[in-house]
């Protein structure tokens, strides 16, 4: 065929270099058409065959790699293998044309087999990701900085093929350069340092809430990569905060209350002092109409007859022993929440005065909540000052709180 063409393109006046290039030119065809075909083929029936027998067979891990495209992203090295084989082969008169085909199918060699490594890693990951460790020691910033190292090799083999030279004369020449790298990779280097310190000591892990105000961070962390962790707040925005910063500056893991039986109550009623006073006899009979204080007045009233029986047998005189409002409103409260449902029992149970304050006296509940979901901890925690808000008034109590306009207006004359 070649000859004919020769004698053709002969008698039509074309010169022997002319001709050559005309060969050249139908070699690449050939070439392009033949490397299109190993692509096509590799990707229509090579790719569909793996694929099939992945989701086929019983393990799971292989579903990853088809989420990833894993065998897609192999087909594309049948063609780049049978430019390389082809070259010698085909252009054994085109020896430049041959040398170029070659480092060119290298370095798409190399630029795809990265892609195929990265995809892998990604697989690798999500497999990872499956397990129960996954939790406890995320691996996604381990991954991406062998990525990194990955595509640093790839630059340093393309630079290799397109010059002739050897790799290592290349690596030599960037460890020449170590100061400038270090700048370059600061953040990298920082961020993957900060992950050690973060798995290592088990700081943050995907799931966990965190606080952190100087970042506006307070949500669940959804995220932690080689150089930022993901943390979407309540409100569903996301705050993107450096890795390393997670190690330099402080911040608040709920996790401990996740983990335990309960989340904590801490509130205090503020008492207005004024309204503070020993019950007299009709007022504690009247208080014992309420079951959860009914048994507490009587063992009380024994008690203090038996107290004042010994050291003081004039009760009225100062020194004797009375009960007072605050004191049987205190009672309630933790007679209260004994019965609360809601409460975990178990965990730190306090109901206790505090120092007094400008605002008066306060009642401070410090208890915890069995149910943890922060929408029904809320609802547990306001039930249970509703009720208390509402029930002082029955114990000759007023809770303190700064006048209001209404006050005010109430205590002007009338016009």
């Amino acid at each position: 065929m070649f000859d004919f063409l020769d004698n053709f393109l002969a008698q039509s006046g074309f010169s022997q270099s002319l001709i050559s290039v005309t060969h050249l030119i139908i070699f690449l065809f050939i070439l392009a058409v033949a490397s299109s075909l190993a692509y096509w083929i590799a990707k229509r029936y090579l790719v569909v065959l793996l694929e099939k027998i992945a989701h086929k067979s019983t393990f799971k891990w292989d579903d990853a790699f088809i989420r990833n495209h894993f065998f897609k992203r192999l087909a594309i090295l049948a063609p780049i293998i049978l430019i390389y084989a082809a070259a010698d082969i085909t252009f054994t008169d085109f020896l430049g044309a041959a040398e170029f085909l070659k480092r060119t199918a290298l370095v798409f060699f190399v630029l795809a087999g990265v892609r195929v490594l990265a995809t892998a890693l990604s697989s690798f990951q999500d497999i990872y990701n499956s397990s129960d460790l996954a939790g406890d020691w995320p691996i996604r910033s381990y991954l991406d900085a062998v990525k990194i190292i990955l595509y640093i090799l790839a630059i340093i083999f393309i630079i290799s093929i397109l010059t002739n030279k050897s790799p290592w004369g290349i690596i030599s020449v960037f460890g020449g350069l170590t100061a400038i790298l270090l700048l370059i990779f600061k953040d990298t280097i920082l961020g993957f340092v900060a992950n050690l310190q973060l798995t290592a000591n088990d700081m943050v892990r995907v799931g966990d809430w965190i606080e952190m105000p100087k970042h506006g961070a307070d949500g669940d962390v959804i995220d932690i990569s080689l150089h930022t962790v993901k943390v979407q707040n309540w409100d569903k925005t996301i705050t993107t905060i450096p890795t390393h910063h997670m190690v330099n500056n402080a911040f608040k893991n709920w996790r401990g209350m996740a983990e335990s039986g309960g989340r904590r109550i801490k509130r205090a009623l503020y008492i207005d002092t004024n309204s503070i006073h020993f019950c007299p006899d009709d007022m504690l009979e009247q208080l014992k109409k309420y079951t959860l204080l009914e048994d507490y007045i009587r063992e009380k009233e024994e008690e203090i007859a038996e107290f004042n029986k010994v050291h003081q047998p004039n009760p009225e005189k100062i020194g004797g022993r009375r009960q007072t409002n605050i004191g049987v409103f205190r009672a309630y409260i933790k007679s209260y929440l004994r019965n609360n449902p809601n409460i975990n029992q178990e965990l730190t149970f306090l109901v206790r005065h505090l120092a007094p304050t400008p605002q008066g006296l306060p009642i401070e509940i410090y208890v915890f909540s069995a149910d943890k979901v922060w929408a029904n901890y809320e609802g547990i925690q306001a039930d249970i000052f509703d009720h208390l808000l509402a029930i002082a008034p029955e114990f000759g109590l007023r809770i303190f709180q700064y006048p209001s306009g209404y006050d005010l207006q109430a205590t002007m004359p009338a016009t």
